[in-house]
Order: structure tokens, then sequence, then C-alpha cells
């Protein structure tokens, strides 16, 4: 494996542009790593070398490519230490973030999406006719930075278990844990040109590859005008896509409810990762006559957040993952002041060089307000209040959003509530999260799944064979 290079049909090599990127270590700085900033040409070539594969690929056996996967799984299981560490260093994660939320989930979705491929339904007889699910043929993947491993996993394993060859392009801010992933790939005996990984800028390399006339599908995850704009060049000769965009997901608490549990569920969705997370319940709806119990419990809980050295498996908060990310964080922070929020914990951040934004969490917010409409990012969590369920299914819904949810209180009426929300998923209580259900957002949130036997479909055509 060599970072400066390329991976582009089963060899590493140099980007036609011989430029690079540095990779900044969020924690301390440093400049650790540089990898190419491939171009439009690189683009065409990993294409090429993708469509080329593709015409035998899609013909191998299931057995095949399921035995192959599993090589590239196991080499992941055995590179755990590795993929934490990497994450650690190029995301600012602290270490026990990056193994446990980072770093375990997804080697073991991998590994359910193997189950899944193994089991799936690819042919179907109806009246007249066999329904038969085959590959869609050149994928573009499109990756962001706040899940470096996760976002990959759920795009490259189903796509090639189902049949299909994959351009890579991760983020230029994190793009090492995805050379960990090329170096198993290649280990594990792929042929030539069915995985190939182009690093570069969104504008550069991601656009070119959405544009691309002999790239099929898009998969992508990153901001609502991010996707909007991939979107917009991929239909220009109609790609497929799966979007996998923004959110502003709401917490509702019920009257009657186990309220600390609903703190702690809320501030790890905000606090863990710096806020750096698309579902994460970053608006909490409280009934109005029982704020100030509320407010005692989120100073308390919130209270439990720190930072420290990021090998401490103690401390919970690490820096925000870039200076661009600080400032756009801080910019809202002192726009919910000016908005008339008021700071139950928090500050404007010191300008000091240091990417840390300690836990904020703003009450006496409204809805109409820019804080509790738009996306921040960042450890930031604001509080509203409302009258009567229906009002706060109301405000929930409010949104262009529509990621996921919470709601916590009496088991009935919780879930209840929880199925009068738009939104792909809620957490109701005690529920958690698993590696066999979908994953996706309604509205502006994205277009398709990923994640269980749907987040697997989206890599698959559909073809009726009318036969007697």
């Amino acid at each position: 494996m060599d970072i400066r290079k390329l991976y582009i049909n089963g060899e590493w090599v140099e980007s036609e542009g011989h430029e690079y990127i540095d990779i900044e270590n969020p924690d301390t700085h440093e400049i650790f790593a540089q990898v190419p900033r491939g171009n439009k040409d690189d683009v065409d070539k990993a294409v090429r070398a993708a469509r080329a594969a593709f015409e035998t690929w899609q013909y191998t056996p299931l057995e095949q490519r399921t035995a192959l996967m599993e090589k590239v799984v196991n080499g992941l299981e055995s590179r755990r230490q590795d993929l934490i560490e990497t994450i650690t260093k190029e995301l600012g994660s602290p270490y026990k973030v990056s193994a446990e939320v980072h770093t375990d989930p997804f080697i073991l979705e991998a590994k359910h999406y193997i189950k899944v491929a193994k089991n799936f339904p690819y042919e179907e007889r109806r009246q007249t006719s066999v329904v038969v699910r085959e590959p869609v043929g050149v994928v573009g993947g499109l990756t962001p930075w706040n899940f470096p491993l996760e976002q990959i996993e759920k795009k490259v394993v189903p796509a090639l278990l189902a049949g299909n060859c994959v351009v890579l392009k991760p983020s230029q801010f994190t793009p090492m844990t995805a050379y960990i992933l090329a170096e198993e790939i290649d280990k594990a005996g792929y042929p030539a040109g069915v995985f190939n990984l182009v690093t570069g800028r969104g504008g550069e390399v991601g656009d070119a590859l959405a544009a691309h006339p002999d790239v099929d599908m898009i998969s992508f995850t990153g901001s609502t005008d991010a996707g909007r704009a991939v979107a917009i060049k991929g239909l220009s000769n109609i790609k497929k896509l799966a979007l996998e965009l923004g959110g502003k997901s709401a917490a509702i608490f019920l009257k009657g409810g186990d309220w600390e549990n609903g703190v702690n569920g809320v501030l790890e969705t905000v606090m863990l990762n710096g806020g750096q997370t698309c579902n994460a319940l970053t608006r909490m709806l409280v009934p109005e006559d029982e704020t100030g119990k509320i407010e005692e419990i989120l100073k308390r809980k919130a209270a439990e957040y720190h930072f420290g050295p990021l090998n401490d498996p103690q401390t919970t908060l690490g820096p925000l993952a870039s200076r661009k990310q600080f400032d756009r964080v801080r910019k809202y922070i002192e726009t919910g002041i000016s908005e008339g929020a008021r700071l139950l914990i928090g500050e404007v951040p010191e300008d000091n060089g240091s990417y840390n934004v300690k836990p904020v969490i703003f009450c006496d917010v409204t809805p109409d307000m820019v804080i509790a409409r738009e996306e921040i990012f960042g450890p930031v969590l604001v509080v509203l209040t409302y009258k009567t369920v229906e009002e706060a299914i109301e405000i929930a819904n409010d949104s262009i959003y529509g990621l996921a949810g919470a709601v916590y209180g009496p088991e009935k009426e919780a879930n209840e509530t929880a199925r009068k929300m738009k939104t792909g998923t809620v957490y109701v209580n005690e529920g958690q999260w698993d590696e066999a259900s979908p994953f996706g957002g309604y509205k502006q949130s994205g277009l398709g799944r990923e994640g269980g036997i749907e987040g697997y479909e989206e890599f698959l055509e559909i073809k009726t064979i009318y036969d007697k």
C-alpha cells in the first residue's frame, strides 16, 4: 500500500495530476500524511477499468463473491487496531469512540451484508414471468468525513457482493481508512478493476464521477446541498441515485417517561463524535410545564462529557474535524445567542487555534430560530417546549429533514407518537440500533436506504422476463 498513490485496475498508480492533499490530525494539527489530489483523468481511468471488469464480474458466482468479501472482512477484523488508531488520528475522535462507535459496529454490519447476499431472492416466479434482480453496473461511491469506515462499508460491501464494480472517492479529510480497505481488497484477490480508489476533492473527483457517462449509479452521503448538486449532475444522464443527506432530528419527551434515560440517549447522539452525526437528536421537545426538571437533568448529564487525551478511555470529547467545521459551529452558537436563545450550558468557543467546542445547550428556543431549523453539525442541543403531544408532533415534523427521531415516554403512547413522526428511523425509549435494519430519510434527508436487506437492494436492478 502506498498512500501517495491511487488504486486503479488492481494496481497502485500515480495520479495523472501529480498533486497531493495534506491530511491533518485535528487534535495535534500535525500534517501526518499526503494522498493524491486525483482529477478527471484519474476518474476516467478508474471508470474504464471498472467498466471492463464488470463484463465478467457480474457473472461471477455468488459463492465466489461472498468468499472474497469474507476475506476482506476477516482482514478488517484482524486490523481492528489499525482502524481505530487511523480514525482517531484522521478524525480527532477519542480512542474509545473510534472503537465502539466507528469500528466495531460496521465490521459487524459487513458480516451481516454477507448473510443478506447469501440468502437474497435474486429470482422470483410470478404468474407468467420471472422477476430477476441483477447488479446495476459501475457504482461511484462518494463518502463523507464524519464516519470514515461506516460510510465506506455501507457502499462498497453491498455493491461488490451484489456483483457491481466500484470507484470509491472518500472524503479528502479522512481518506486513510479507505486505504486500509483497499489494501485488504487487494490482498483478498479481487479481479483487477472491480474496486478502484481515487482520492481528491469533491468538486473535482466527486463531480467527475457524478457526471461520468459510464457510471451507472452514485451512492452519496453528505449534506443536503452537496447531495442536491451531485444528484443534478447524476441525472444529466439518468443515473440511479442513493442519497443519505442531512438531518435535524427531534426527540419528544412525553410526561411519565424515563427522562434520565432519554437525556442519556439524546446527549450520546449530540456529544459523541462532536455532534458531527447526521442523525443526532439535536432538537429536544419537552412539556412546557416541566422544563425546570429537564434542565436540571441536562446540566448534570452534560457534565459527564469532557475533553482529555484521545487515547484515554475516559475521554468522551475530541476536537471537531477541521478548522472549517470549528468556524461553522462557532458561528451557529453566536447566531443562537443573537436570536435570544438562553445558554443553559456552554459558551462561544475561543478562537485560540484549538478545534475544541464544549457542549452547548440552548433553552427558550422557538421553532422559527435558525438554530432550530438548520443542521449545525456540532455538540449543540436546542430545547423547545410544547403544550400538547399533538403540538410536539407538529413541531417535530416541521422540518425540511426527516432522517431520525426518538420518543421517550409511556410505552403505548410513545409508540403511537413514533408512528406519527415523518422520519426514516425512530428510537422509542431503550430501542437500540441493529445491523439488520435499514437507515435513511424522508423529505430532504435523502433517497433510498442503507443497511439491511433494503440497503443491499439499492445496488440491484429489476428485470422482468415473460417466459410463458
